[in-house]
C-alpha cells in the first residue's frame, strides 16, 4: 500500500486562496531549523512569522514538501525555503483566522533526538513546544 500524503500542504493553500479571495494578508508561522532558509536576524524564539501575500513575494510556490520565495527584508532580497514539517499555520493578519498545527510525527522520531544528543537536548530545541507556566501576580511598587 502507498504511504499517504499529508494534508498540511493543502491545508496551507486553500487558507492562503481563501485569505487572497476575501482581500486578507496570509501569514505563515513557522519554526525555524536547520532547514529552513529565512533571514536569522528576524526570527524570535525559534519562531518567524512571514507576510506571503502576492504583493509581498516572488515567485510564491506553496508545494507538497515546502514553500519557497522571494521577499524583500529591510531593503535586501532573500531566497526563502520553509519546509512544510516547519509550518507551524497559515493565517490573516486582519482577523487571526486561519489553521494552525501541531509538529509533525517525524519531528518527533525517537531516533531522530538520539542522534541529535539524546533527550537533554529535547527542551532546548526551538521546535519544542512553549511550557506552559501557571499564571502568578506580583506587587510591584
Amino acid at each position: 500500500m502507498s504511504e499517504i500524503t499529508s494534508t498540511k500542504p493543502y491545508m496551507v493553500r486553500a487558507i492562503h486562496e481563501w485569505c487572497t479571495d476575501n482581500g486578507l494578508t496570509p501569514h505563515l508561522l513557522v519554526a525555524v531549523d536547520s532547514q529552513t532558509l529565512v533571514p536569522m536576524a528576524y526570527v524570535k524564539d525559534g519562531q518567524i512569522v512571514l507576510n506571503i501575500n502576492y504583493s509581498a513575494t516572488k515567485n510564491l510556490q506553496i508545494g507538497t514538501d515546502a514553500v519557497t520565495f522571494s521577499a524583500r527584508f529591510n531593503g535586501a532580497s532573500n531566497e526563502l525555503y520553509v519546509p512544510m514539517s516547519a509550518v507551524r499555520g497559515i493565517f490573516a493578519r486582519e482577523n487571526g483566522q486561519g489553521m494552525f498545527f501541531e509538529a509533525d510525527p517525524q519531528d518527533s522520531d525517537p531516533d531522530k533526538k538520539d542522534a541529535e544528543g539524546g533527550e537533554a537536548n529535547a527542551g532546548n530545541s526551538p521546535d519544542a513546544p512553549p511550557v506552559v507556566k501557571k499564571p502568578s501576580l506580583r506587587v510591584v511598587k
